[in-house]
């Protein structure tokens, strides 16, 4: 089975020729120590930290950061100039006129960000191909743009229908550019198959939403091949976990962020157990978070994948 692209990926972008737990636990190591660094040096939202740790086991003793922090301190949490930040994603909760989270993004980020969607989209995507991305187009450095511009690099076409379309327009774009890869959230893409049958996509990738079992399986049922299930959020730059060929759980970008499962004591809990995502990531020039809690249920599966893999899987 070939190993998942995640692993090439970090290596390359961390100058190293292979990827065991130790690597791997070393660079997150010497990440965290230097976004501590830069917080006491530029007086950030995390400056009263300590200046560095001597383990990974050592975070869990850090305080967490919150969606209200973020809220109310976003700004505050920003270690680059304003000059340097290429995109801001504000969000702001159905029904209040309050204030909403701003996550601020570099470039580099945003780079790196198209490094790993190229990553998940490599597994599946051929050059040549066209696939379909039925996300969200929100200008330059955006989520659908991002991922255009990962399957642009990979050699292949994105066909940009965004989100929104009637099935019935979605039917006529099928019928007329045929793609052969879609990219999108699940119930879309269930809806749509369902109207348009087996055969109008080959292949497809689903985040930005919730996919049951059951969604999961009625998909894969018409496709005839197994889907190809990505996590992220705007808190860790949009992209952070994809599936390899194993199709056993999503490979974190984990050079990128240290991931955490706490129950709802907030105590940290062994690999395989269940409870809330807890993510630091200290792969983020703009707004890194340190122990930030995201909400979202999920566990870290024990071992290593079956591709061959070390990187974490969620």
């Amino acid at each position: 089975m070939k190993r998942s692209n995640i692993d090439a990926m970090i290596c390359k972008q961390e100058g190293v020729t292979e990827l065991t737990r130790e690597i791997i636990n070393k660079i997150q190591l010497e990440k965290l120590n230097a976004v501590l660094k830069r917080e006491k040096e530029r007086e950030g939202f995390y400056r009263n930290l300590p200046a560095s740790l001597e383990s990974l086991d050592d975070l869990r003793t850090l305080p967490f950061t919150t969606g209200t922090d973020l809220v109310r301190d976003g700004g505050r949490m920003l270690l680059c100039s304003q000059g340097e930040v290429q995109k801001v994603i504000s969000e702001q909760t159905s029904g209040t006129t309050g204030a909403g989270k701003r996550v601020f993004y570099t470039e580099r980020d945003c780079e790196h960000t198209i490094e790993l969607f190229m990553a998940g989209l490599g597994e599946f995507i051929y050059p040549g191909s066209t696939t379909m991305v039925a996300m969200p187009f929100s200008g330059p450095f955006g989520l659908g743009e991002l991922i255009a511009e990962a399957i642009r690099r990979i050699g292949a076409r994105p066909l940009l229908t965004g989100i929104g379309r009637t099935y019935g327009e979605l039917k006529t774009i099928l019928e007329r550019e045929k793609p052969d890869t879609y990219v999108g959230m699940p119930s879309a893409l269930l809806a749509m198959l369902r109207m348009c049958g087996k055969g109008s996509i080959k292949r497809a990738l689903v985040s930005g939403d919730a996919c049951p079992d059951s969604v999961m399986n009625a998909i894969e049922e018409i496709l005839e091949t197994r889907l190809w299930p990505h996590y992220g959020s705007r808190e860790m730059g949009l992209g952070g976990a994809i599936c390899c060929t194993a199709h056993n759980g999503m490979h974190m970008r984990e050079n990128h962020c240290i991931t955490e499962i706490i129950d709802e004591d907030g105590n940290v809990l062994p690999d395989g157990e269940w409870g809330e995502l807890v993510i630091t990531t200290i792969g983020m020039e703009a707004q890194p978070l340190i122990r930030y809690r995201t909400g979202d249920c999920t566990r870290i599966i024990p071992g290593k994948c079956s591709c061959g893999s070390e990187v974490k899987r969620l």
